[in-house]
């Protein structure tokens, strides 16, 4: 059985061949605190009959314990203090307790998980606490690594989430398709696929632009001018087939102004569809096969302003029919059915177009139906209208002079010729039309239009009242300079 453990009573080791030193105890000698902490392995006694001195560094830090003299003179006195083992440099102190010796430190390994024994300590028993060993520190800075650098990977992944919005992270690719609504998108002509995607990417028909044109690239397809039919959120695929016309939303698109020329109009509709000019024009002076009386000319007049939009490769004659019927069924609408009368409203439209603003174009109309009355002594049957004469001439100017009035060689001067001119001098718009098919009645024989920008247009009875009006006008183009010619 291993051997008691001393106490503060009796001696820990028999040693008859040796007179110990004793210090007295001295007024800085105080007893363990029992609440101090103490770090020291746990030892165990063993027989002491095979212990060989053990020799004692003087370098070492000492750690008196309560209650045992400390031996400062004698190296191998039964109680002293051991240094440090090497397994535990870290450690701040390591005590041994010298009633428990074991030699050359033999089984230290061996019961590291045993209880320590208890030192009395002024009446106390103070349990020493087992040091730490080298694997339990090992795994503690290695839990203490992976919990930094959880948290680490945690701010990171919440910085970034916050950060997405800002930099734009939550822009998508593509639209999973095949999208909801109706969207109409104009490309015109010489318009470069950055616009067009970022077109699209506005309205949004695609989701990224970016990701679009690379599709678009991809294809190896052309995009034509025209006005194109999508959807909103459609796959990136899906909007490059319509742009290519591989889809149903291709069509040709194409606005006319009201008070346009037939010349101004074909350019239009050329570039909208594609279709050549020569072959639009070859189609228009050949009216009789739309439907239009023996006198007209070609199909001035007759092609409605607007908004036009016509599946791809639609005829050329097919498309014209189109706008000739517009007009047609309009001056049906208002009770005008006999193509011979037709071409006269349509004519009488085109000068109200020409000449009036839109609030006053039933007095517009009125007014030339005044000149046109057989019993009229103030006009003589005269519309006089400058817009005729420069239409005549193939210029535009708000101003004509004397020798152009007085030119009856030009078949639209209505200074020279009596009644309406040979034809229309432009493409009426509804409101045009439905006023000359349903003129205002009036007394009225004069009107000036006195600004260009409101299209105030003043009217009257006499020519004397008429000049005053005309005053008005010309001090707005000396004070609009190069609006008047």
């Amino acid at each position: 059985m291993p051997a008691e453990p001393p106490t503060v009573q009796q001696d820990a080791v028999q040693e008859p061949a040796r007179e110990p030193v004793h210090h007295e105890p001295g007024q800085h000698d105080e007893p363990l605190h029992p609440d101090a902490p103490l770090h020291q392995e746990a030892v165990h006694p063993e027989p002491l009959h095979h212990e060989e001195p053990l020799h004692h560094d003087d370098s070492a830090e000492f750690a008196p314990h309560a209650g045992y003299p400390v031996h400062h003179e004698h190296e191998d006195d039964a109680h002293h203090v051991y240094p440090v083992h090497p397994d535990h440099e870290d450690d701040e102190h390591h005590v041994y307790d010298d009633a428990h010796l074991y030699a050359a430190g033999e089984h230290h390994e061996e019961h590291l998980d045993e209880p320590a024994h208890p030192l009395m300590a002024g009446g106390s028993s103070v349990a020493v606490v087992p040091a730490t060993s080298k694997k339990v520190r090992r795994r503690r800075r290695w839990l203490a690594l992976l919990l930094t650098l959880a948290v680490f990977v945690t701010a990171l992944v919440v910085g970034a989430q916050f950060l997405k919005p800002l930099l734009g992270g939550n822009t998508i690719a593509d639209y999973p398709g095949p999208g909801t609504g109706e969207v109409n998108v104009s490309v015109e002509p010489g318009e470069g696929t950055r616009s067009v995607a970022t077109k699209l990417a506005e309205q949004k028909v695609v989701a990224n632009p970016d990701t679009f044109l690379r599709e678009l690239t991809a294809s190896g397809g052309t995009i034509a001018p025209g006005e194109f039919q999508f959807r909103q959120e459609m796959k990136n695929s899906d909007a490059v087939a319509v742009l290519l016309g591989k889809g149903e939303g291709k069509v040709m698109y194409f606005a006319l102004s009201a008070g346009l020329r037939i010349g101004e109009s074909l350019q239009a509709i050329s570039k909208g569809s594609g279709i050549p000019v020569a072959e639009l024009k070859s189609l228009s002076d050949s009216p009789a096969q739309f439907g239009l009386p023996a006198k007209a000319k070609n199909l001035e007049g007759y092609l409605a302003p607007g908004e036009h939009r016509f599946p791809l490769g639609t005829p050329a004659k097919e498309i014209l029919q189109n706008l000739v019927t517009t007009t047609t069924d309009e001056l049906k609408a208002q009770g005008v059915t006999d193509p011979a009368k037709q071409y006269d409203v349509v004519t009488v439209a085109s000068i109200v177009q020409a000449e009036g603003g839109q609030a006053e174009y039933g007095d517009v109309a009125g007014a030339i139906y005044n000149r046109l009355k057989p019993n009229n002594t103030e006009t003589a049957g005269l519309i006089q209208s400058d817009a005729t004469v420069t239409y005549g001439l193939g210029i535009k100017s708000f101003h004509i002079d004397e020798d152009q009035k007085a030119d009856k060689s030009n078949p639209y001067n209505t200074y020279a010729n009596q009644g309406l001119p040979v034809g229309p001098i432009g493409s009426p718009g509804k409101n045009a039309i439905d006023a000359a098919a349903k003129p205002k009645a009036n007394d009225y024989m004069y009107w000036v239009t006195i600004n260009l920008d409101t299209k105030e247009t003043k009217f009257s009875k006499t020519l004397a009242e008429h000049n005053q009006y005309v005053e008005q006008y010309n001090a707005w183009c000396a004070a609009n300079a190069g609006r008047c010619t």
